[in-house]
């Protein structure tokens, strides 16, 4: 029983231990309850404190966002004012845009009607330009045939009035020929006009001098005034002039000669004879070499600086100016017709259509003529690069050395006898009694006749100044003869002894033209 009561003792305590143990658990577990509880109420209480805080906020926010809204809202309104505004202004804008335009397009229509507008008037001013030049053309071109024509009128009846004597009024229309050829640019070399002059200046002056052709001039080495002269009469004369006389001397006379040209250097004189002599003048003592190698001598020219070339007609011969004496000579195969320099050395032709250069006596250049025909002189220029063929019928052919164009000159007559050429001028003489210049510069070259002779014109040759020629013709007469129109025009001017009267100038000149007074 005390077992039994054990058992029940223990389960008693047993249960005793296991309810004290279920009821500390459950206490303990009703602690943590509280405990959790408290401290839920402990973070509710601090949620209800932050809620009223975040109500607090919120509530603040709230009215800062009614205060935002209704800022706003004002802003919008005033956003949509402005906008409105702005819609208005730009409106304004675009309808001022395109009144712009419009106003652009105006102008631009204005502008290009203005610009037509100048064209047409810049046209109609060209048309009036044009029309006024072709008038003002038209009348120069009237007044210069007009006024060219009255010059060589004038110079024509100055011409009549110095064959009656009127040397006063010979004069004035001379000069006055001079004055309205050269103003209007007319030809002041034209016969009328350049005759007039050359009489009223008494600047041509003719002397028989020679019995025989005079075919050779030659000047002293440094004096114009005086030129040496030969002829086929056998003689040799050194003419001095002073003011309008001229001083002769005559060097040598004898028939047995027959000079066909004269060279001089150093104030020694040459003098080659057709009859094979060579004649030589020094301080006015003559010496003669015989040249009987040489068939028919006609020309002398300088070979270099120490000796002479003497030209026959199939031959030809050497003088050495030191040694005095002829040094070399030479056959020819073909016969000379002419003689003349080139590129500063002798130049030969001959009857078969061939030049010859001649670099010594024992070396020639030959070539082909450029021209038909005979050749009987020749001249060049270096300026110019031209060379001019004076033909046996009077042809003269004008040669361009760049271009190699080839003109034919026909003025003369007869035979050509000599040629000079002077830049664009061309000079020549003829057997027709002419002396005439051409200017080969113009695109029409016509001849101007400067002298005529009345007899066969032999030769001409040049002062240094080339202001005066020197000719010898046929009958044996020398003519100086001044050919610079200015130098003409100066003398004349200085001349003139009155003017015209009104009567004179309205009868010789005309009403209708302004009266001067040239002197």
């Amino acid at each position: 029983m005390k077992h039994k009561r054990d058992i029940v003792i223990g389960a008693v305590g047993l249960l005793l231990t296991a309810s004290t143990a279920a009821g500390l658990w459950g206490w303990q577990q009703e602690r943590q309850h509280v405990a959790d509880l408290e401290a839920q109420i402990a973070e509710l209480q601090k949620e209800e404190k932050r809620s009223a805080v975040v109500r607090s906020v919120s509530k603040q926010m709230e009215a800062i966002a009614y205060q935002q809204k209704e800022i706003s809202d004002e802003q919008r309104e005033e956003a949509i004012q402005q906008t409105r505004v702005a819609n208005e202004m730009r409106h304004r804008s675009e309808v001022e845009r395109q009144n712009a335009l419009a106003a652009q397009e105006q102008a631009v229509h204005s502008e290009h009607q203005a610009q037509q507008a100048r064209l047409i008037a810049e046209e109609e001013r060209q048309t009036a330009e044009h029309q006024r030049i072709q008038a003002e053309l038209s009348k120069r071109m009237t007044d210069t045939l007009s006024f060219t024509a009255l010059g060589r009128s004038l110079g024509s009846l100055s011409s009549i009035q110095a064959q009656l004597g009127n040397k006063e009024l010979a004069d004035l229309l001379a000069y006055s020929s001079y004055v309205f050829t050269n103003r209007y640019n007319g030809d002041v070399y034209y016969p009328a006009v350049f005759q007039s002059l050359l009489t009223a200046s008494e600047s041509k002056r003719t002397w028989a001098c020679h019995n025989g052709l005079v075919m050779g001039l030659a000047y002293e080495s440094a004096d114009d005034n005086s030129v040496v002269t030969v002829s086929t009469y056998g003689e040799i004369m050194l003419h001095k002039r002073q003011d309008d006389k001229l001083q002769s001397t005559t060097l040598l006379s004898d028939k047995a000669y027959d000079f066909r040209d004269a060279y001089i250097d150093d104030d020694i004189i040459y003098a080659v004879s057709r009859s094979g002599h060579l004649i030589i003048i020094k301080n006015g003592m003559p010496r003669v070499i015989v040249m009987e190698m040489l068939e028919n001598p006609s020309y002398i020219t300088s070979l270099d600086d120490n000796s002479l070339l003497l030209v026959g007609e199939r031959g030809l011969a050497v003088y050495d100016k030191q040694r005095d004496m002829i040094v070399a000579t030479r056959e020819l195969d073909f016969h000379i017709t002419a003689s003349s320099r080139y590129d500063n050395m002798p130049l030969l032709f001959d009857d078969q259509g061939h030049q010859h250069l001649v670099k010594n006596i024992n070396e020639f250049i030959t070539s082909d003529i450029k021209v038909p025909g005979r050749v009987t002189a020749f001249a060049s220029s270096k300026n110019t690069k031209t060379r001019a063929y004076g033909m046996s019928d009077g042809t003269i052919y004008l040669y361009d050395e760049q271009s190699e164009k080839t003109t034919k000159l026909q003025g003369h007559l007869s035979r050509i006898s000599k040629i000079r050429v002077n830049g664009h001028q061309l000079y020549s003489a003829s057997y027709d009694g002419t002396m005439k210049l051409w200017n080969t510069a113009s695109e029409k070259i016509e001849p101007m006749t400067l002298l005529s002779a009345g007899s066969w014109i032999m030769s001409f040759t040049f002062d240094r100044s080339k202001k005066y020629a020197w000719i010898g013709d046929q009958n044996g007469n020398v003519t100086e003869a001044l050919l610079s129109v200015p130098t003409m025009v100066d003398i004349v001017s200085h001349k003139l002894k009155r003017n015209f009267t009104t009567d004179e100038w309205n009868y010789y000149i005309g009403r209708n033209v302004p009266y001067e007074k040239f002197k």
